[in-house]
C-alpha cells in the first residue's frame, strides 16, 4: 500500500524533475511528523534537495517577518495569513496541509488519568505536580482553558513550558512534567510516554497548519512543486497515520 501511494505522489511532481534545485523550508514542528514521512518521496521523484529548519511558532513567524529568506514557510494558518498580509508570502501559493487537535500524555507506567471528559482534564490539572505545554497553539489554548476554568492561580506554579523545538512529550518522558499537552502528531511517536487521547470535543482546539511559498523564493518552481505535493489528496493516508487530518 505504501508503495502505491509513493508512486501516486511521485506522479504529481515528476514532471518538474528536469532540473534539480535546493529548497529551503522553515517552519514550526506541528506538521513535522507527516512532513518527514512525505519528504523522501518528493526528493526521490524530483531530484530536488530540501533543507528544513524547525523552530517555535512565534520565533519562525518573527524571523520571516524580519526578512529571513526561505523558499517555503510552514506555520499555523493564522501566522501564515499574517505573513501574507505583511507581503512576505505568496497568497497564490498558500495551502492548508493538515489539521490537528490537542493530545494529552503522561509518563509511561504512571497511573492513568481519565481525560475523556472536560471535568476529568480539570481534575488531572489540579492534582498533577507539574503540567507541560508549549508556546505554540496548543499551549496557548491550554493557558486560555485554565484561565476560563478559574484555576490559573492554583496551577501557576506547576506550569512547565517546553523549550523551543523540544516536544512536550520529551519533557513528560524525562519526568519534567507529570502531564503534557501538545498537538496529537507531536506526541504519538515519543518514546517513554503514554498517550491518553485527544482533548474532549467541548474543550479541544483544532489547529490548521499551512504552507506557503515565500515571495523571495530562490527556487520558486521547485517550491511550488513541494507545496503541491504536501497538499495532494494522495498525501492524506500518510498524514492521517501521524494523528492529523488532511488540510
Amino acid at each position: 500500500m505504501k508503495t502505491i501511494f509513493a508512486l501516486a505522489l511521485s506522479a504529481i511532481v515528476v514532471g518538474g524533475a528536469a532540473s534539480a534545485a535546493d529548497i529551503k523550508v522553515i517552519g514550526s514542528p506541528g506538521f513535522r511528523e507527516a512532513y518527514t514521512d512525505l519528504l523522501p518521496g518528493f526528493e526521490k521523484a524530483t531530484g530536488h534537495h530540501v533543507t528544513t529548519v524547525w523552530g517555535g511558532v512565534n520565533e519562525i513567524a518573527k524571523r520571516v517577518a524580519d526578512g529571513e529568506a526561505a523558499d517555503i514557510v510552514i506555520l499555523p494558518a493564522a501566522q501564515i495569513d499574517e505573513l501574507i498580509g505583511k507581503g512576505k508570502l505568496s497568497p497564490e501559493m498558500r495551502v492548508n496541509v493538515a489539521r490537528s487537535g490537542v493530545g494529552v500524555a503522561i509518563r509511561a507506567g504512571a497511573p492513568k488519568v481519565d481525560v475523556s471528559f472536560s471535568d476529568g482534564v480539570k481534575k488531572a490539572l489540579l492534582e498533577a505536580k507539574s503540567i507541560g505545554y508549549s508556546t505554540g497553539p496548543s499551549g496557548v489554548h491550554m493557558a486560555d482553558t485554565i484561565k476560563k476554568w478559574g484555576i490559573a492561580e492554583a496551577v501557576k506554579s506547576k506550569i512547565v513550558i517546553s523549550p523551543p523545538d523540544t516536544p512536550v512529550g520529551v519533557m513528560v518522558a524525562r519526568g519534567e512534567a507529570e502531564i503534557g499537552f501538545q498537538q496529537v502528531s507531536e506526541l504519538l511517536r515519543i518514546q517513554g510516554i503514554q498517550y491518553l487521547g485527544e482533548l474532549p470535543a467541548d474543550i479541544d482546539e483544532v489547529t490548521v497548519f499551512s504552507a506557503a511559498v515565500h515571495k523571495g523564493a530562490a527556487a520558486n518552481e521547485a517550491a511550488k512543486a513541494l507545496v503541491k505535493y504536501l497538499s495532494a489528496p494522495e498525501a492524506a493516508l500518510i498524514i492521517r497515520k501521524t494523528g492529523m487530518d488532511p488540510g
